[in-house]
């Protein structure tokens, strides 16, 4: 929805520069090599804070002389001289409390042999605590680098049966989960400490990520983004939680405005992650001031190049009206049903606000569940401003009603933001502590309590 623009301006303002740089007095480096290929690998770097808080980071390692490379780094600035590798933090994750930890990992080429790398310093100061290699193969897993027993290590790679999301065991299922704030935004509320909260204090499925695509967002700065949004799937992937990539169009409402930056970066990411289960692409968030016949046209150009890339993926479909189906707009779900998207294993797109839609959308949905297979990518408990008070009870019947009819979700949003459907309260993602009651607001406190019930994956 149309949310946060006062804020979206302010945060525009700010100085994205890194913090200036403290000596580090001790810290850890966790790596571990997640996929491996003839002649390539990608690894990730865990960097965790043990001592004095350090403001803006640098971390230095040598590759073995093994004809290593970095080919392309992610969640900070990477360099490489020689068989010495530098990097940086950026703005989002440049401070690091005591006992924080930043993401950032890799994709390598090697010749010969793959062993760890060595000489880790952060800031010049030796890692003394405790590497954890993962070697020349993946840590025990499902066999892609999924943790086992979680979402994802459960239900790998998922697809559309009929009307339901399945795993594979061709069962439907239900994903319970939050959407990110806007990464330009609220960058420093996704990083290991937050990660972890979600997926075992909330016991989460799916971390959506909202990249904008205007909004101070991709746009301007493609490279940046996209490198941002792998970070995020493989933060996710490390979790067992899945990832929706969110291409997050508002402002102009047609999605054929950005057609051609849809076309590249789904291109780049969908090349990236395909060997992944974890994976979701949404194409268009809300699509609105547009015909169905249009976003139908942008879909049918996009998803062609997600499939050359990655055939296996879900892909989800925005709909006219802010995705209501079209009933924002005067409409119901009958235009699509009566001309649907040219595609196999896609999904409609469905959002709300509890305290501004509620029966004839809940009614829609009721409707529409029988003929089409929805995914709620976005909802608040709040109005479709995000702001305002929170309504329970409306918020509660479409929770119900969403539960009944299996139908997945992704709750706006996990964030500190100065507005009611922020789950976070103000000031959370400055610190390191996103576990318990005390961080949430009245809103988070809600969508936890139905999100960390336990989930139903049946595999018989």
């Amino acid at each position: 929805m149309a949310l946060l623009a006062a804020c979206a301006t302010m945060l525009g303002l700010m100085a994205l520069v890194g913090p200036a740089a403290n000596a580090a007095t001790g810290c850890r480096v966790d790596y571990t090599v997640t996929n491996q290929w003839q002649g390539g690998f990608q690894a990730g770097v865990k960097i965790t804070n043990l001592g004095d808080t350090v403001r803006g980071w640098t971390l230095k390692f040598t590759l073995p002389d093994t004809g290593q490379k970095v080919v392309q780094g992610w969640s900070a600035a990477w360099s490489q001289s020689g068989s010495t590798v530098t990097v940086a933090g950026a703005d989002w994750n440049g401070t690091l409390a005591t006992g924080a930890s930043a993401d950032t990992g890799f994709v390598g080429s090697f010749t010969g042999a793959n062993p760890k790398p060595t000489a880790f310093t952060l800031n010049g100061v030796a890692c003394t605590g405790s590497v954890d290699d993962g070697g020349s193969t993946p840590p025990p897993s499902d066999g892609g680098g999924t943790p086992t027993g979680t979402p994802v290590g459960v239900n790998g790679q998922l697809h559309v049966c009929g009307v339901h999301l399945c795993n594979q065991y061709n069962h439907p299922i239900q994903l319970r989960g939050m959407s990110t704030h806007g990464i330009q935004w609220f960058s420093q509320c996704y990083n290991a400490a937050s990660l972890d909260a979600l997926a075992t204090d909330w016991k989460a499925d799916l971390l959506r990520i909202a990249m904008y695509v205007q909004e101070d967002g991709y746009e301007t700065d493609p490279a940046g983004f996209t490198s941002r949004v792998n970070g995020l799937v493989d933060m996710a992937e490390a979790r067992g939680m899945y990832a929706l990539i969110d291409f997050h169009t508002l402002t102009p409402g047609d999605p054929n405005y950005n057609l051609d930056r849809a076309k590249t970066f789904f291109a780049s990411v969908a090349a990236r992650n395909a060997a992944k289960k974890n994976v979701i692409y949404e194409i268009a968030n809300e699509p609105n001031g547009v015909s169905w016949a249009a976003i139908k046209n942008y879909a049918e150009q996009v998803i062609p190049v997600i499939r050359a890339a990655d055939p296996d993926a879900v892909v989800i479909v925005g709909t006219r009206g802010w995705s209501s189906l079209g009933v924002s707009d005067g409409s119901n779900e009958s235009e699509i049903v009566n001309n649907p998207v040219n595609a196999a294993n896609i999904m409609y797109t469905f959002h709300f606000y509890a305290a501004s839609h509620k029966d004839n959308y809940r009614a829609t949905v009721s409707r529409a569940a029988s003929q089409l297979p929805l995914f709620v990518t976005e909802f608040g408990t709040v109005s479709a401003t995000g702001g305002g008070a929170v309504d329970q009870a409306s918020s509660t019947a479409w929770l119900d009603l969403l539960d009944q009819l299996k139908i997945s979700y992704a709750n706006w949003t996990y964030s500190d933001a100065p507005e009611g459907s922020a789950a976070l309260k103000p000031g959370t993602c400055g610190g390191s502590d996103y576990g318990g009651s005390a961080v949430l607001t009245e809103s988070g406190a809600l969508v936890k309590s139905r999100i960390s019930t336990p989930d139903d994956f049946p595999t018989g």
